[in-house]
Order: structure tokens, then C-alpha cells, then sequence
């Protein structure tokens, strides 16, 4: 006869076979604590994500006072795993900062540096959203999905965004392993059409990313002032700063905030933090104090040209390039010398330089916050940081005069340095959205060529990068020269703390880690200084520009579209339009000399090995569009409609990709409305903000539709003040154009065109206006939409300032979008014009 207990402890026997046949004991695993226990704690396989729940241990009769509790054991990394801060800057190129020979004072990286070791040999993929993706799950951009940034997806497997299940990131795979996880800053890796509140939440970082918890912002760069910003998936909306907030500082003060709680809870907890913050992207925003400070230092005005000099004998001084490196030339061809500006030019640049050079000391500084605090902790010697500076090049998309507002050049605008001045003192501040000189972007990118965007150079790839750990590195201040990539990030962390790679996580079976672990350069005695690299082959490719590093070889693709040059027409065959460089890296640390005509043959090898890795992971077809791919079509909340109703109820932080888009179209806007005895004002509808937007409000009472072209021109409608009662405002703008389509055919005429609004209230005109051009390729990367309220930023500081609630009541709001449809005859006679432009080239 079976009793409660024995019919138990068979149940309890047979989970523990099952459990131990599908994930077998390894030696790592280890118990502490009397198992059992409440203080018990385990390691786990590691392979099979989440583990096994644990079979119980105790002893189950008819009562619980004969019986014996039992509490599974609380899971932790193996013994002497380190605690992981993962810093990330971004848009900084290599020679930017001092730790690497550049001019502006890191001493925080340069602190990491002397602790540990300097990686001179480290690269990216050449863009923010790639590096990003590659970094957090160990394998290659396009392996996963995320080809180029987010809001040019398109539906190719390496390219739309969608980093599957099959990919586990760092975050998911510590947390499961008993670590405690969290994220700070910049994330861009979601997809645009799943960043509102209604999801998914797969590709969040405290969603599907697996990280405990997130204090950032989604898209690819924000204000540092007024930040679109998130904590976990709840937006912090309308945020509303106070004066001197500035995001560098506040997601260090939150960063410091969490690990002093985790601390406390529990000294023993380990931490993974990932630190990403929007410096030194675009917009450059430091504080006055920091732009004061690099300015009286007077660091840049002997322009872009005579810092390079500097920079490159400050890195032979330092060691971080070989002494018989060559600083690649100068291209006049494409960038003025310093010696050819005028005297405004010069003045404007070095303004922009000195904010910029401000915004990097800044959030070093910063970061030496959050470095302290481990200290006081006394986790310092068994935390592993990683300090990448740069997930890309320094980013020359500013073109020759800088911008005051990132966004005109997306769209093709170049102001002159004479039409910025006006911004000269606003330069850093919230009323700016600036980005420096592609001189500049060239300079810090020294010794290298070219820039941010262009895979096939070592100014778009390589970033200088420190790494620490004082339990297990004991060459202190060692310089290391193998050839590394931020897909090795993932396999050395799961190395340093003992973690195997999984093989499945959440029942889905993993796509191999295709990054290698850096851990064996870590142990001069190891011979990990001069041990060849165990990195041999990575691809190269960005936006059609290709390349392939193969053991100590580099082949080069020569650029034949600018990096500034972003809102030029796409290169219709980029599989062969492209000649290639090969350079011979162990006597050409620099890429000075291209060797391609004495190695015909290894050049044909190289090349078609790159084509190879392309097929293998995910990169073909090749696609050399830049922003006119923004209007490409892609899923979103809002595709394949014509007509959009809201119930009026505000909500607010909606952010672009995932509401109508009102690009290269006519449409009509209509709003329902009652207001109150008292009168009202306040936001009834609104897209974007100082920068570039459109908002209908009442102002003073008075319905109010502006019009804000990227703070260049703002175009404003307005009716008569309102009786209180229920109204209709109707706002209807008519496109002077062909729209978006003509872009298939390289033809950007029917785009950014101009038309005519009328504004209506209770059926009757009362205002009409013509505007000359309209938005044509890109709207800013943090654009939210609003319904009731305002977020962001305001489209006109003198009208109103966030938040701007609406005081009376908001009952329907309807858009109708009528988008250009082109003729059988346009078709034909854009088609003709194409070929004439293609055989005039």
C-alpha cells in the first residue's frame, strides 16, 4: 500500500531524472547553504534557459508538523563571476578622446585604461542601431536582423529589425543566470512601428531584451534637455525638466541610485549594468559649466587640420599606433583645409568643436560618477568594465558648416555658416539640436580615413576601447593589438563569469554566438600581448559599403556616395558598382597604401570571400539607399490606411512609425470639440515640436494650426476666438506634388513639395495659406504624437510650453490622407527622365 509520502518522493524522484537528462550537471555547478534552506543558492547548467524548476527536497505527510518544508535555491553565477559594467558612447570617433591621443580630457576611460588594458584593434559595424544589436547578442548585425538603423528597415531578413527569440541577448542570459540587470540610456534597437505603449514588448529592453529594468529613450538620439525618455515601458510624459536637468547627468544619478539599492537589499547580488548614453550623438548637449570649461582651454582654435597633426603624435607618443604609422591624407578634394575658411566659418566651427569636446568631457565625467560608486561599494577589483568609445565613427552627416538642427541635413539643407550664426551663443543649449563640421568628424577620427556610415575604413569602424578587471588583469596599462569586434563583447562576458553559451532559451533553440572571447588576451603571462588573434575573418557592410578583414588583410570598398551626402539618390547596383582597395595590414596599420595592383590574385580571394559571409549571414541583397528609404513602406499601427479616428481622450509620447504620417500628402484633420463656459486653450492635435512639427491648439482661445519646417520658417492659420459650445475645426492642406513613389526612379521632385492650408471652423474658411516646401524625407528621430496635451517640445515657444493640456473636451479627431498616386504617364516620363540622368553620368 502506497502512502502520501512514498507516492511523493516518487514524483520527486522521477522530475529529478527528467530534470538531470535534459540539462546535465557541469562542473560549475555548485550549492551553498544548507539545501533547502531559505539562504541555500545554486548554479545552474546554464544551457537550457530558464533552468528546470528544482526538484523538492523536503518531506510531505498528512500534516505540516510532520512534514519538512523545503525552499528552492536561489540561483547565482558561478563562484568569483564578476560584476559587468558595459559602457558604450556614441559617435566618438577614435581619436576624440585623450585615452587614445585626442585633445579632449576622458579621464574616466583614461582611469579604466591604467587599471587594465587598451584595445587599439576594436571595431564596430559603422552604425548606431547595427553595433548596438551585434553587441548585445554576440553575433553579426544582419545575422540578426538589424542591417542598417530602424527606421529604414525593409523586409529582408537581414534587415527588418526583427531580432527573433533565437537570439538571446546578454541581458536575458545573466538574468537567468542569477544576475541582477539593468539599462541605462540610448537603446534604438526596437522596432519604430513597436515603440508605443501598444508593443509588442519583444525587442524592449525590460521586455523580450531581458533586462530587470530601463531608463532611457528608444529611438536613435533625443534631446538631453527635454529627452522623449522611459522608464521601463512607462513614458515619463509630458516630461518637464527643471532648469539645469540635463539627462547625462540624470541617468548617472539613476544608475547610481539602482546600485546602491541592490547593494543595500543585498551586498552578494551581482550586477550587470549596460551604460549607453546619447553623448556625443547629435544633439550635442552639455551643460553651460562644461562648455565654459573646454572653451577657456582653447583646445581647437587652431582648426580641424592642425588638431589632427596634434592628435597623431599624441597617439605615436602614447603608443596606441605603431611608430611607423602613416596619417592617411587629408582629402582636400572633399573637405576645405582649415586655411580656406573665412573668418565666420572658422569662428562658427570652433564653437561647434568646443560644445562638442564639452559633451564628451562631460559624460566621462559622468561616468566616472557611476565608476565611483563601484568603488565605494568596494566592488572595483572584481567588476569587469568594458569602455567602448563609439559605437560608429565620428559622424560627419553635419556636412561643411555643422547644423544647428541634425534633421536639415537628413533632408538634404545645408545652412551656411553666415545663416547659423544667429545660433552661435544657443549653440549646446535647448533651443539647438547641433551637430559640428564633418571637418571635425574627419579630425577625431584620426589617424584613419573616412567617417560614420562607411564600413570599409577604419574611421567608420575603429573604436578605442578600454577594459578592466583588477582581480584578473594584472597588466596594468597594457596595450593590445588583436583584431576584435563588438560581437567578442558577449562570448568574454560569459567567459569572465563562467556562463556557457545557451542552447536554448524559452523552448527556442539558439543561433550559434558567432563573436570570439577576448579573455585570452587578458594574462600577459599567458602571452595574451602577443598572441595572434583569435578573431580571423568579419565582413563589413552599411548602406551598399562593403569591406572584409581576413587575417591581417583588409579589402576596401572606395565610397561613391558621402556620408553627408545622405538625402542623394540611391546607387542602383551596388554588387558591382564599387572598386575595391586591399591593404596589407601588418605593414599599413593605417590603410595608407593600397596594394590591390601587386596582389591582383589575393584581392579576387578576398573579394569573393566577402561575398561568401555576405550570403552566410543574412547581408544580401545589397541595398545603397540612405534616407530616402525613411519613406519606404514598413508595418506600422497605421499602414494601409487612408483614415485614422481617435476618441479625442488625450494621450501623449506616441512616438513616429506607429501613427499617420502626414509626409508628401494632402490631408485633412478634423476635431470635435466643446468648450466650457470659461473659454479654453490648450493642445488638441500635434505631431513633433521646436525642431520640426505641426500642432492645432487654441491659444488665447483662438484655433491655431503652425506649421514649424525645422525651426527655418514657422507658417501659422488662425481663426476667431471661440463662444463656448460645441465647434468643428477642420484644418486641410493640399500637396503640390507627386509624392513619395517618385523615388523608385532616383527623382526626389516629388517630394518636399509645397501646398495650400485652409483652416475651417464650423464649416467656414477662415484662413488660407500657400507654403513653399514641405517636409521631404525625414522627420527627427524623437517626434512624438499628441493627442490633448503636449510632449517633447513645442512647435512655437511663443505660443504655448509643454505640458499644454486641453481645458475643454475633446470628442472625435479624424485624419483623411489622400497620398499622390502617380499616372501610367508619370510613370513614363519619370522613367525617361531616370535613363537621360543615368547616361548623362
Amino acid at each position: 500500500m502506497y502512502t502520501i509520502r512514498t507516492i511523493g518522493l516518487a514524483v520527486v524522484a522521477s522530475f529529478a531524472a527528467l530534470t538531470t537528462a535534459s540539462a546535465p550537471a557541469t562542473a560549475q555547478q555548485q550549492t551553498t547553504g544548507i539545501p533547502g534552506s531559505p539562504s541555500a543558492t545554486t548554479t545552474i547548467d546554464g544551457r537550457y534557459l530558464p533552468p528546470p524548476a528544482q526538484p523538492f527536497q523536503g518531506q510531505i505527510e498528512l500534516n505540516a508538523e510532520q512534514s519538512r518544508p523545503a525552499w528552492p535555491a536561489r540561483v547565482v553565477p558561478p563562484k568569483g563571476a564578476p560584476n559587468v559594467l558595459l559602457i558604450l558612447l556614441d559617435d566618438a570617433g577614435f581619436g576624440s578622446n585623450s585615452t587614445f591621443g585626442g585633445v579632449i580630457p576622458t579621464p574616466t576611460l583614461d582611469k579604466i585604461a591604467a587599471a587594465g588594458l587598451r584595445y587599439t584593434n576594436f571595431h564596430s559595424t559603422s552604425l548606431c542601431t547595427p553595433t548596438r544589436a551585434a553587441l548585445l547578442t554576440g553575433r553579426n548585425h544582419h545575422s540578426v536582423g538589424v542591417g542598417v538603423i530602424t527606421p529604414m528597415a525593409t523586409g529582408f531578413p537581414g534587415y527588418d529589425m526583427i531580432m527573433g527569440p533565437e537570439h538571446a541577448t546578454i541581458g536575458k542570459i545573466l538574468g537567468e543566470n542569477g544576475y541582477r540587470s539593468g539599462w541605462w540610456g540610448k537603446s534604438d534597437t526596437t522596432p519604430v512601428w513597436e515603440t508605443s505603449q501598444a508593443g509588442p514588448f519583444t525587442q524592449w529592453p525590460t521586455g523580450g531584451m531581458g533586462f530587470d529594468y530601463f531608463y532611457g529613450f528608444l529611438t536613435g538620439d533625443t534631446s538631453q534637455w527635454e529627452p522623449m525618455l522611459t522608464r521601463n515601458t512607462t513614458p515619463i510624459s509630458p516630461f518637464v525638466g527643471h532648469p539645469g536637468w540635463n539627462l547625462i547627468t540624470a541617468m548617472a544619478d539613476d544608475a547610481i541610485d539602482w546600485m546602491t539599492q541592490l547593494n543595500d537589499l543585498d551586498p552578494s547580488l551581482p550586477f550587470f549594468i549596460y551604460y549607453a548614453p546619447g553623448a556625443t550623438h547629435a544633439p550635442h548637449h552639455p551643460t553651460p559649466e562644461w562648455i565654459k570649461k573646454i572653451s577657456d582651454m582653447h583646445l581647437f582654435d587652431e582648426g580641424y587640420n592642425a588638431i589632427r597633426d596634434k592628435i597623431f603624435a599624441n597617439q605615436k607618443r602614447l603608443g596606441v599606433i605603431p611608430p611607423d604609422a602613416q596619417l592617411t591624407p587629408w582629402p582636400a578634394d572633399l573637405i576645405k583645409p582649415w586655411d580656406q575658411l573665412t573668418d565666420v566659418e572658422k569662428k562658427l566651427l570652433i564653437r561647434q568643436a568646443d560644445v562638442y569636446g564639452a559633451f564628451l568631457a562631460y559624460v566621462d565625467d559622468e561616468i566616472g560618477r557611476v565608476v565611483k560608486q563601484i568603488e565605494d561599494m568596494g566592488k572595483f577589483d572584481n567588476t569587469l568594465i568594458i569602455f567602448i568609445s563609439g559605437d560608429n565613427g565620428a559622424a560627419a552627416e553635419g556636412g561643411p558648416f555643422g547644423t544647428f538642427n541634425e534633421v536639415l541635413g537628413f533632408n538634404g539643407i545645408k545652412p551656411t555658416a553666415a545663416e547659423q550664426m544667429p545660433f552661435y551663443d544657443a549653440w549646446g543649449s535647448k533651443e539647438t539640436f547641433p551637430l559640428y563640421s564633418y571637418g571635425w568628424a574627419w579630425a577625431f577620427n584620426t589617424p584613419f580615413r573616412w567617417t560614420k556610415q562607411i564600413a570599409s575604413y577604419f574611421g567608420g569602424t575603429k573604436q578605442g576601447t578600454a577594459i578592466s578587471w583588477p582581480a584578473k588583469i594584472k597588466d596594468k596599462g597594457g596595450i593590445r593589438w588583436q583584431f576584435h569586434h563588438v560581437i567578442d563583447v558577449l562570448p568574454t562576458i560569459l567567459e569572465a563569469a563562467g556562463i556557457p553559451q545557451p542552447v536554448q532559451v524559452n523552448g527556442v533553440t539558439q543561433k550559434p554566438i558567432e563573436g570570439v572571447s577576448m579573455m585570452y588576451t587578458f594574462d600577459a603571462n599567458a602571452g595574451g600581448r602577443d598572441a595572434q588573434s583569435r578573431h580571423r575573418t568579419q565582413y563589413f557592410e552599411m548602406g551598399g559599403s562593403q569591406g572584409l578583414y581576413n587575417d591581417g588583410w583588409m579589402l576596401s570598398a572606395v565610397p561613391l556616395r558621402a556620408p553627408w551626402d545622405v538625402a542623394g539618390a540611391a546607387i542602383t547596383d551596388p554588387a558591382t558598382a564599387f572598386k575595391f582597395e586591399l591593404y596589407e595590414l601588418k605593414n599599413d596599420w593605417t590603410q595608407f597604401t593600397d596594394v590591390a595592383a601587386q596582389h591582383p590574385e589575393k584581392a579576387r580571394e578576398m573579394h569573393d570571400l566577402m561575398f561568401g559571409e555576405f550570403a552566410k549571414y543574412q547581408v544580401l541583397p545589397l541595398d545603397a539607399s540612405a534616407m530616402t528609404r525613411f519613406l519606404a513602406p514598413r508595418p506600422s499601427l497605421a499602414a494601409g490606411r487612408d483614415v485614422y479616428e481617435f476618441s479625442g481622450r488625450p494621450f501623449t509620447n506616441i512616438p513616429e512609425g506607429n501613427v499617420v504620417s502626414l509626409l508628401n500628402s494632402s490631408y485633412t484633420i478634423t476635431a470635435e470639440l466643446d468648450v466650457p463656459k470659461a473659454g479654453a486653450n490648450g493642445m488638441i492635435v500635434n505631431e513633433g515640436g521646436r525642431f520640426w512639427g505641426y500642432g492645432l491648439y487654441l491659444v488665447k482661445g483662438k484655433p491655431t494650426f503652425t506649421y514649424n519646417l525645422f525651426g527655418l520658417k514657422r507658417t501659422r492659420w488662425e481663426g476667431p476666438e471661440l463662444a463656448p459650445g460645441k465647434h468643428t475645426i477642420e484644418f486641410d492642406f493640399r500637396y503640390d506634388g507627386l509624392g513619395a513613389e517618385t523615388l523608385a526612379y532616383n527623382n526626389v521632385s516629388g517630394v518636399g513639395r509645397g501646398g495650400t492650408g485652409t483652416l475651417k471652423v464650423d464649416g467656414k474658411t477662415v484662413s488660407t495659406q500657400t507654403i513653399e516646401h514641405t517636409t521631404p524625407l525625414s522627420k527627427p528621430l524623437d517626434t512624438v504624437f499628441n493627442i490633448g496635451d503636449a510632449a517633447g517640445t513645442p512647435v512655437d515657444d511663443r505660443d504655448y510650453q509643454i505640458p499644454f493640456p486641453f481645458e475643454g473636451t475633446i470628442t472625435k479627431i479624424t485624419y483623411k490622407v489622400d497620398r499622390p498616386k502617380l499616372t501610367p504617364a508619370d510613370v513614363e516620363r519619370l522613367k525617361r527622365a531616370s535613363l537621360e540622368r543615368q547616361e548623362a553620368k
